[in-house]
């Protein structure tokens, strides 16, 4: 009786383990994004104090210098032109304070002329943007030009205390404030690539130390928090990438041209490594059935997640190290040092010989024939292993044979 009640006792236990850990996977994904939102913050918090200020410098100028009662534009303009980010190109912010200025001088205009209403937004917003694609081939012009106009007709004709070219001149302020701060607090675009790279690059390392442990541990909760992890860092590895080809873009013909090596650089990484996580995704899928050959593990019909195997008594047993499995975690461990590595090298800007000698290592044991030998299933976990090494060695900075050329021959 004593042993047949320890047993539902042992049982009630693993079942509230198993629910704590399937409450923790459903809240990981949320746990990323508000680590991620937290490093938005974090690159975007200086630019944001930046631009109220010059906001708020506006609406002052034009309040005492030029008597204006309410510039509300003085400090919309400024605000619109900064943005909230680091990389601030001289030419942007003066096409969108040209667009701002047009937009804001049209409206005031058509209002005095033929006053507000649905069809003077509709025309005042037409021929705004038709006027700014004359001007200028950039979006931004037409886009505030047309923004700004259908504001300035829109808002109650009380608003309009300043005369015909208040808010026009309102507009200028700001403007001109704004290419101020741009001008002498220049962008600096590798400031935000570099974090988010060190952000996306970190959660290969997560993912891998995920995988890790599940492999070692026999655990299948871990493992499917490394897909989890891995499909939630899609959204950084994105934004990585996407901010980095807009930076080498704009580096062409900018001041940050100086810079556009490294900027192609860190574009041609985001690829590299994006590739990488995809393939430890399927290195995750594919651990559960490796460790099911092996008996490490068994496929539970309740609940559809693999679970441990259980002893004769029917008390789950705490999974054992299998002598084929531990060297390939041993590995995957070591790996993710050298992830990790890269990520530190990328978000510092430094030098990337610590992280490719890390990864080198690696590399250099990615040997199906010595890992896993008679083993076919773990084969073919290290076989897996070998596409990431290379891509995050070539993100190391070398080349695809010397990557290649660092893997065992097969």
């Amino acid at each position: 009786m004593s042993g047949g009640g320890a047993g539902r006792g042992d049982a009630a236990v693993s079942r509230r383990a198993g629910a704590a850990a399937r409450a923790a996977l459903r809240t990981l994904p949320g746990r990323i994004r508000v680590r991620q939102g937290i490093s938005r913050v974090r690159v975007s918090f200086w630019p944001v104090v930046q631009a109220s200020l010059a906001a708020g410098v506006a609406y002052g100028i034009a309040t005492f210098v030029l008597g204006h009662s309410q510039p509300f534009f003085a400090a919309v303009a400024a605000w619109v032109c900064l943005g909230f980010s680091f990389d601030r190109e001289l030419r942007k912010v003066a096409e969108v304070a040209v667009g701002v200025a047009l937009g804001v001088a049209l409206g005031d205009l058509m209002v005095h002329v033929i006053g507000s209403g649905w069809w003077q937004i509709a025309l005042v917003m037409a021929i705004s943007a038709t006027l700014a694609r004359f001007l200028d081939r950039g979006p931004l012009v037409t886009i505030q030009a047309g923004v700004q106009a259908g504001v300035v007709v829109g808002l109650p004709a009380s608003v309009a205390t300043n005369g015909a070219v208040g808010r026009w001149t309102d507009a200028l302020v700001g403007g001109g404030v704004a290419l101020l701060v741009a001008l002498i607090t220049p962008g600096d675009p590798r400031r935000r690539i570099r974090s988010l790279a060190q952000e996306a690059t970190r959660e290969l390392a997560l993912t891998l130390e995920s995988v890790a442990r599940g492999l070692r541990d026999g655990d299948a909760d871990e493992l499917a928090a490394a897909l989890v992890r891995g499909r939630a860092a899609e959204k950084v590895l994105e934004d990585w990438h996407d901010v980095a080809t807009k930076s080498d873009e704009i580096a062409r013909v900018s001041v940050n041209r100086v810079h556009r090596a490294e900027i192609t650089r860190l574009a041609a990484q985001a690829v590299l490594v994006d590739r990488a996580m995809r393939s430890v995704r399927v290195l995750a899928r594919r651990v559960p059935a490796t460790l099911r050959s092996l008996g490490m593990l068994e496929e539970d019909d309740t609940d559809h997640r693999v679970a441990a195997v259980p002893l004769s008594g029917g008390m789950p047993a705490p999974p054992t190290v299998d002598p084929e499995v531990d060297p390939v975690a041993d590995l995957v461990v070591r790996y993710a040092h050298g992830v990790r590595l890269l990520a530190s090298a990328l978000g510092s800007g430094t030098g990337l010989a610590q992280a490719r000698d890390a990864l080198a290592e690696v590399a250099h044991d990615v040997d199906p024939r010595s890992l896993g030998e008679g083993h076919w299933q773990v084969q073919s976990l290290v076989l897996l292993l070998r596409s990431p090494v290379v891509d995050t060695l070539e993100a190391a900075g070398l080349s695809p044979d010397e990557a290649r050329d660092s893997l065992p021959e097969m």
